[in-house]
């Protein structure tokens, strides 16, 4: 039986995130792209500002030859107020394009806040709008990697090599005019050396992108992995078993560190390859410029040379740069992979449009012939038929793995059945909303959870704007006040890290006192009182009694003396009611039930 966080052992993962194949590259694009465009205006101005510093930055090296020849190659000839205003018009240039980039700089880091606040406020709402099962099928160390992790590896890749693409396009095409105009024959060396670099690069780049997906999931699966210890910290230690799980996370850590390894590397190793033709095309351009100069070849001179040099390696640079970016960009694409395949999830389905909304809610609940399984080769409930009428109390009792808590996951449309129909005040809960059948419920479970916050906010969370009298009375009923009071700060007091410095019956005080907020007119508890003892568990029992008169309540129990006074018991075995009626009727009965309630005895008094 799955409860509200995983799936167990005896049932079949379905496909997750992590198992589909990968998005086509395509589409990745595509949908980065809507995220950049989304601030059309900003990136614009980035774009004309890389423009423009790319095209200021070019004209120094025309002006460094024009110094060059002004000098001349004999004693005597240099032309010196041409030199230093060739030397000024440099500068002037350099600094002008210095400034811009700068400028530059200053809004890519706007761009880049932008678009990575808007990724991450997509995924985490679409998160708050995702099935119950999902989170069944996906560790939630994963989708919190995703959340970080992935999302700032697109970010840093996305803006900044998406402007460096555009100035290395700008580069290329203004030096390549440039050494066009100055000498196109030696502009030939490229046509050798060029092909070679882009033939290699492509090659290397198709085996990298596998490679950063693979690094992703990994580091996903070891972050889902921490976070499990994490969460397990103190049962760990309880069994002493922290060497074993940290052989375990060393071995995880060795396979992300792998995984991560050869991406890099393989990603890494383009540059320098890269690096190495250029070096090569340079020094083919110094010599065969040095032969065209001897030879006289069209009147080409020594600045002239010069010129072409520092021209092609603005020609070059960026061509190696889009190498290292090719690398950059293959992590980008498979973080984006992850980013988006989480956002490509199907939503809870959507609610009929003549779906009606459920208001003045009485509290009669009815399952007729339900038949439900997790997944299809194994059933859970079987032909499960009863009523709740309005303001009573259901038990529902028996072994662990029997079907109690999917009933729960049923009513709440946690998860939908496979035949039958459950209803509440005569409506089927599939023609109302989903929003206004989780309204009319309140749920207390036995795992708690506390934000951090006040304790009041704690225990006014689900009732917006209640009073303080409000929630001391919640507490009071809860026998939760005196604890409170207590405290330096009363219900003022800070909770944080899920409140650790708090014992697990007090916590789970809290949360009861939280659900004794709501005006909900159906209550579940799935063993809500297992971590207080029985002395306050009895105490909370009546409190509730006299607060939920004239609400139908649900009680998931452990300890079946708790349940004695319910107006219904159900006997859950093997996902089949085996028995129902009242406690003192199952224990003349003699059947399963008493023999569950004898056993427990029978555990104490040993």
């Amino acid at each position: 039986m799955a409860k509200y966080g995983r799936l167990t052992k005896y049932e079949v993962r379905p496909e997750t995130t992590e198992n589909k194949p990968k998005l086509k590259k395509s589409y990745l694009i595509k949908r980065l792209w809507k995220y950049m465009s989304a601030y059309k205006g900003l990136l614009i101005i980035c774009s004309v500002l890389v423009v423009g510093s790319t095209i200021l930055g070019l004209y120094g090296p025309n002006y460094a030859g024009e110094a060059i020849d002004a000098i001349g190659t004999a004693p005597g000839e240099a032309n010196f107020p041409l030199v230093f205003k060739y030397f000024g018009l440099m500068i002037a240039f350099y600094a002008a394009s210095a400034v811009l980039s700068y400028v530059l700089s200053r809004l890519t880091v706007r761009l880049s806040r932008n678009i990575i606040y808007k990724m991450r406020k997509d995924v985490f709402e679409h998160l708050s709008t995702l099935p119950v099962s999902f989170f069944d099928q996906n560790q939630s160390g994963e989708i919190l990697s995703t959340l970080s992790y992935d999302i700032d590896t697109v970010n840093q890749s996305l803006t900044n090599d998406f402007l460096q693409i555009c100035k290395s396009i700008v580069t290329v095409s203004g030096a390549l005019y440039m050494m066009i105009k100055i000498c196109p024959i030696l502009v030939l060396v490229f046509v050798v050396t060029l092909p070679i670099s882009i033939i290699s690069s492509r090659f290397t780049i198709r085996k990298v992108r596998p490679l950063f997906r693979a690094r992703s999931k990994k580091l996903g699966e070891l972050n889902g992995y921490v976070e499990e210890i994490t969460t397990g910290h103190k049962t760990i230690k309880s069994y002493g078993r922290e060497e074993v799980m940290i052989e375990r996370f060393d071995e995880r850590n060795d396979t992300a560190i792998k995984a991560y390894t050869r991406a890099e590397f393989l990603g890494t190793i383009v540059g320098p390859a890269m690096g190495f033709m250029n070096n090569i095309s340079l020094a083919l351009v110094s010599v065969f410029g040095a032969v065209l100069f001897i030879l006289g070849y069209g009147g080409i001179t020594i600045g002239n040379i010069s010129s072409f040099v520092l021209y092609s390696r603005r020609f070059a640079g960026p061509i190696n740069e889009l190498a290292n970016i090719a690398g950059d960009l293959q992590s980008a694409f498979a973080a984006a992979d992850r980013v988006f395949r989480l956002l490509d999830e199907p939503s809870e389905q959507k609610d009929p449009d003549d779906s009606i909304i459920l208001d003045n809610v009485k509290g009669d609940v009815e399952l007729r012939n339900v038949n439900f399984g997790y997944v299809k080769e194994r059933q859970i409930l079987k032909d499960i038929s009863f009523s709740a009428p309005e303001g009573k109390m259901i038990a529902i009792v028996g072994p662990t793995g029997s079907g109690k808590t999917t009933i729960i996951n049923l009513l709440m449309r946690f998860y939908d059945v496979d035949t039958g129909t459950i209803t509440i005040d005569g409506h089927s809960i599939y023609g109302v909303t989903r929003d206004s059948l989780r309204k009319a419920f309140t749920m207390v479970l036995q795992d708690t959870w506390l934000f951090t916050g006040t304790i009041y906010d704690n225990i006014a969370y689900g009732k917006p704007g209640a009073t303080m009298e409000d929630v001391e009375r919640a507490a009071k009923a809860a026998h939760i006040d005196d604890f409170i009071t207590h405290l330096p700060d009363g219900y003022n007091t800070e909770i944080t890290d899920g409140g650790l410095n708090m014992s697990k019956g007090q916590k789970q005080l809290l949360t009861i006192a939280r659900a004794m907020m709501l005006d909900s007119k159906v209550l579940i508890l799935d063993e809500a009182t297992s971590n207080v003892d029985t002395q306050t568990e009895r105490m909370i029992q009546a409190a509730m009694r006299e607060l939920m008169k004239g609400r139908t309540c649900f009680i998931i129990a452990h300890r079946l003396s708790t349940i004695e006074d319910a107006d219904l018991i159900l006997v859950i075995k093997d996902g089949e009611i085996v028995e129902r009626g009242k406690h003192d009727e199952l224990m003349n009965a003699n059947g399963f039930y008493s023999s569950l309630y004898y056993s427990q005895f029978d555990a104490e008094d040993a």
